[in-house]
């Protein structure tokens, strides 16, 4: 897809996130929006994956470390065509394939079941390790939020990546500098975060995780770095797309109401039209 299919994508995308959190009344919305961008560009134009055969052996793999932005999983996967755009709106409804969080019994598409944060790391790091010793050339991605690298487990399996050289391993931080108290070096702070993973052996690139020139030219790069893995450090916008939710730690963990939902949308529906001009 060209740049600006990707950014239609994307604004479809956040639709889905907002519609459905709306409709569970509940969910996570803010880094769910921060993250859109990513999750559009993994699943339609980085990722070997087949809708049609969700668990085809040489699929590209992908682990949702901050799994409370299933929201945002949900809805890339459902507009790339593993299952219907209309299921979102059951998110959490009883009896719904669609949890607060990613099961991978259940859904199409979903890797990993994840959601203890800081976990998801390891699981990557595994997947990774285990195409090396396969011999398999797929790629495993992961997500994780900044406010969830404070956990003490990303460190262990960054120090285990970087020693083993998985250069088939991207870690990608949605560093949009809010957790669910509040700004993340207020909170604890894990900056500089980029030198961090320098410290483990990564080959570390900083981008805008909201530009899709700039995500396209970071996942070109970790694609032709040999020897160490990547850590995509992405500067993001929490709530991005809905005018109310941008850069506000509040709409970490809350659905909007039939009145904000009506806002949000009509920001989403000016962003699309926006990109037909």
């Amino acid at each position: 897809m060209n740049k600006l299919e990707l950014q239609k994508a994307a604004v479809e995308v956040r639709k889905g996130i907002v519609s459905s959190v709306h409709s569970a009344k509940a969910g996570h919305p803010g880094g769910s929006l921060s993250a859109a961008d990513i999750f559009t560009y993994l699943y339609f134009e980085e990722m070997n994956i087949d809708p049609k055969d969700p668990k085809k052996a040489d699929r590209d793999r992908f682990v949702l470390s901050k799994g409370h932005t299933a929201p945002g999983l949900y809805s890339a996967l459902a507009n790339r065509g593993y299952f219907p755009v209309e299921d979102l709106l059951t998110l959490r409804h009883t009896g719904s394939y669609l949890q607060g969080h990613p099961d991978m019994k259940h859904i199409p598409g979903v890797d990993m079941s994840s959601g203890s944060l800081g976990q998801g790391v390891s699981t990557a790091v595994g997947m990774a390790l285990a195409a090396k010793l396969d011999g398999d050339d797929y790629r495993v991605y992961t997500l994780c939020g900044d406010g969830e690298i404070q956990e003490g487990q990303i460190w262990e399996a960054a120090m285990f990546a970087g020693h083993r050289k998985l250069d088939n391993l991207v870690v990608i931080v949605d560093n949009n500098n809010l957790q669910i108290d509040g700004a993340i070096d207020e909170v604890c702070s894990p900056y500089p975060i980029d030198k961090k993973f320098e410290a483990f052996n990564f080959h570390v690139i900083n981008i805008d995780g909201n530009d899709m020139d700039q995500i396209a030219a970071a996942f070109a790069e970790a694609k032709a770095t040999k020897g160490m893995p990547t850590a995509i450090i992405a500067k993001t916008v929490k709530g991005k797309g809905v005018s109310f939710m941008e850069n506000n730690a509040g709409w970490h963990g809350k659905a909007p109401n039939d009145e904000e939902y009506g806002i949000a949308m009509e920001d989403l529906k000016k962003a699309g039209e926006a990109l037909c001009q």
